[in-house]
């Protein structure tokens, strides 16, 4: 079954809203690198729009009503949008699901060492990469360290043209003949993605005692590189090395999202694997009116490592806000919070793998995502046999056509590769466990999990339009 490119499809209108909605994404991923700068972009966007912290909302004891539009924050890792819709909520909620980690390399709690006149933090990878892509290339650091007093000093370093920025350094050509013959796994290995922070060792002046300084005499420090990057960091931040030890510092990208091609028809930057689902589900939530059913936002971290903690999927936060705003509705039992999940839809808003020709040996062409064909669904993602999968069934699959179509979003369904050669996963088993109907769905992506990801504007202008129809249309 083949599907047309959705390009020819769209009139000058079309692609007024198309280049506004995508123009507005690749600024929210060039400014939102991590979790935490996710959920800051995305309340101050929400609240302009209307939306209350739900816990504001408690305290208050505040009643309501259709209509209404409520949000919370958990960790400052993850959020909850709620649009209160007009029938109860006990007949289900319409949810779209979609997880704002990617792969990155964090900072280790000891991470500062200096090694034969080079400065470096030791690093941790985050998520399925391929270390080798990781290497040589510009580096930013983004993330936050709380001191022992409660202050919070956010850091964001390599972004501003002025910023200095970090890599990760590799064995030139010249000396690698040994290097080239190890497997793509082995080439670089996890320790020794440690990026290179400073070269230059620290300078203190000598004085005498009677307080004057000598003339070009330095005191030998030891370890004077590290010491002066400590400098630099008591200097611009008021932070010590034992600081690091309640620091969360991701290393990304550095650099903004931008358009690739001759034609600008693709967006090319980090994080595109979920942020983009995660962008056009908020989107979505905002440019919908209120709908029969309450329509749901889960945005949520940990995703890359199994949905596990506190901030994953696999936690009760979400649960736990549904019984409250259940509670604020009027509404809320345990039987009714059970009734509530269990006749609830779901699209799991993940991206897709997008069809490659330079690597066409991994994908089955008849059961693959193409760029610019649309909206994709994945019925069922997991390895191999369907291992660790949501398997969507058929009457839910109907629906999804029905409600697709009735808004005219253009649409592909696809697997993750063929059978045997790999697989992976998303958050909607977990959504499933309350018996509700889950199925995958986002933007076919090439490169994903790599430094730099590619999507196509028209996929995501297809993705946002169908996430709108199944708020408004979606029920079982």
């Amino acid at each position: 079954m083949e599907h047309k490119n959705v390009w020819e499809s769209y009139d000058e209108k079309d692609l007024k809203k198309l280049n506004k909605l995508c123009d507005d994404y690749r600024e929210f991923i060039s400014n939102a690198k991590t979790e935490r700068e996710c959920v800051d972009l995305i309340v101050n966007t929400i609240e302009k729009d209307g939306y209350k912290e739900l816990e504001s909302l408690i305290e208050k004891g505040t009643k309501l009503k259709a209509g209404d539009k409520v949000y919370s924050v958990h960790m400052n890792k993850s959020v909850c949008m709620f649009r209160i819709g007009k029938k109860p909520m006990t007949e289900g909620l319409n949810i779209l699901g979609a997880h704002i980690d990617s792969p990155r390399m964090d900072v280790k709690q000891n991470p500062l060492y200096e090694k034969d006149g080079f400065a470096y933090l030791d690093t941790h990878y985050y998520g399925g990469v391929k270390k080798y892509q990781w290497v040589t290339i510009p580096l930013a650091l983004h993330g936050v360290i709380v001191k022992k007093d409660g202050t919070t000093v956010e850091i964001n370093i390599g972004e501003d043209e002025n910023d200095p920025v970090f890599f990760v350094s590799d064995l030139l050509i010249h000396l690698a003949a040994e290097q080239l013959e190890k497997k793509g796994a082995k080439v670089i290995e996890g320790e020794a993605l440690d990026i290179i922070v400073g070269n230059k060792p620290i300078h203190i002046e000598k004085t005498e005692k009677n307080g004057k300084k000598k003339d070009k005499e330095e005191t030998k420090t030891k370890e004077a590189v590290k010491a002066g990057v400590l400098d630099i960091l008591k200097a611009n931040y008021d932070i010590e090395e034992e600081d690091f030890l309640s620091a969360e510092i991701e290393v990304v990208p550095a650099g903004k999202a931008r358009d690739a091609g001759f034609d600008r028809s693709i967006i090319l930057g980090y994080g595109q694997d979920d942020r983009v689902c995660a962008y056009t589900s908020m989107q979505a939530m905002l440019d919908s009116p209120v709908c029969d059913r309450t329509t749901v936002c889960i945005l949520v971290d940990k995703e890359e490592i199994g949905s596990v903690g506190a901030t994953g999927m696999q936690s009760h936060f979400f649960e736990n806000a549904v019984a409250e705003v259940m509670n604020l509705n009027g509404e809320y039992s345990e039987l009714n919070l059970r009734r509530c999940l269990n006749r609830s839809c779901m699209l799991s808003s993940d991206v897709s793998a997008g069809f490659d020709p330079t690597y066409e040996g991994s994908f089955e062409r008849k059961n693959a995502a193409f760029l610019g064909k649309g909206m994709v669904f994945n019925k069922f993602t997991g390895a191999r046999g369907k291992s660790g999968s949501n398997d969507a069934n058929a009457e839910y699959m109907a629906k999804i056509r029905e409600v697709m179509e009735k808004d005219g979003v253009l649409f592909q369904t696809a697997e993750l590769g063929k059978v045997d050669v790999g697989g992976g996963g998303t958050i909607a088993y977990i959504l499933a466990l309350y018996g509700m109907n889950v199925i995958d769905s986002g933007v076919a992506v090439l490169n994903m999990h790599a430094p730099w990801e590619a999507t196509n504007k028209a996929d995501i202008y297809e993705t946002y339009r169908g996430y709108k129809a199944f708020a408004k249309h979606a029920s079982m």
